[in-house]
């Protein structure tokens, strides 16, 4: 399967956005994407942890020259070189694929925004490369909007996760409802209990969403809109979530085709705003945001533990 078969078969919301790259751009987000779908699928491929676990280095060492790429991996090295994206990106992306091998528990908030960052900002860090987002300043919002997709994603997936052993919802937050990750799993935690930290989680996705708004500005003009439009739809699809009540225990919120090309459309007519467009300035972005990721490539490194910006409810 070709690179573009394989965006347009794994997500609908990623392959609308990349209608609105150009040519080159989008074959090569397409071989980004591809190349995260492999290391999401090696991971996923067998129930047994140990097989899947050397599947993932296997990969690593491939994508680090240390053995013969195969050719997708190949595609994306020669799109890594020609784009100037940081090989780390992708290591850390395994990194992250790596901790959701085994039953997954996550303590507090730093430990859910470190998980984020790897599954999903540095993807964002990838495609930044990939669409010329090269100014110095960029690479911290290019997180902030992958870290708030994947805390949209976590959100709309509570029920599936649970039901593969994986709790994303920080125990700090459970622990003040008297609940626990086991709770989660024993389908223990009252929906409107279950409801309240879901919410949280969505106002913490807000705040990283709206700071990725403040660098859309450093995004070249003709690629901005697919940006803008897939920030758009999975940010949609968190509020829809929150006008259901933000109850996770209700399945999986589904949008229809229609609702995201309306989405889009609407994202469309954002272009116009002097802040996106970049006529405005804007505020640098807040170190606060990567307290508990300073440490890790592409992040605001003026960040620091322990006291960084979370979200209430």
């Amino acid at each position: 399967m070709t690179p573009e078969a394989t965006l347009a078969k794994g997500s609908r919301s990623f392959s609308l956005a990349a209608q609105f790259l150009p040519a080159r751009t989008r074959s090569d987000a397409a071989v980004v994407y591809s190349l995260c779908r492999l290391i999401d699928d090696e991971a996923d491929a067998t129930t047994d942890v140990e097989q899947a676990r050397r599947s993932l280095l296997a990969l690593a060492q491939e994508l680090s020259g240390q053995a013969p790429a195969r050719p997708l991996v190949a595609e994306f090295l020669r799109v890594m070189e020609r784009r100037r994206i940081d090989r780390r990106h992708a290591l850390e992306l395994i990194e992250g694929a790596l901790s959701d091998l085994s039953s997954v528990r996550v303590n507090n908030e730093g430990e859910l925004i470190r998980y984020a960052y790897r599954v999903a900002g540095t993807v964002g860090l990838m495609m930044s490369g990939v669409i010329g987002a090269d100014h110095p300043q960029a690479p911290p919002f290019a997180i902030d909007l992958g870290v708030a997709m994947q805390l949209t994603n976590i959100a709309r997936d509570v029920k599936e996760d649970a039901a593969l052993g994986r709790v994303y919802l920080p125990a700090t937050w459970l622990a003040e409802f008297g609940h626990s990750a086991e709770s989660l799993l024993a389908a223990q935690i009252p929906a409107e209990h279950l409801s309240v930290v879901v919410r949280r989680l969505l106002n913490l996705a807000e705040v990283y969403y709206r700071s990725a708004d403040q660098g859309l500005r450093y995004i070249p003009l003709r690629t901005r809109v697919g940006i803008l439009v897939a920030s758009r739809v999975y940010r949609g699809i968190g509020r829809l979530l929150l006008q259901r009540g933000a109850n996770p225990l209700q399945g999986r919120t589904v949008v229809s085709p229609i609702w995201r090309l309306c989405t889009a459309g609407l994202a469309l007519f954002e272009l116009i705003r002097p802040s996106i467009l970049g006529l405005t300035p804007g505020p640098p972005h807040q170190p606060a945001l990567h307290s508990p990721i300073g440490h890790l490539p592409g992040a605001n490194t003026g960040a620091q533990e322990p006291g960084w910006l979370g979200a209430g409810e």
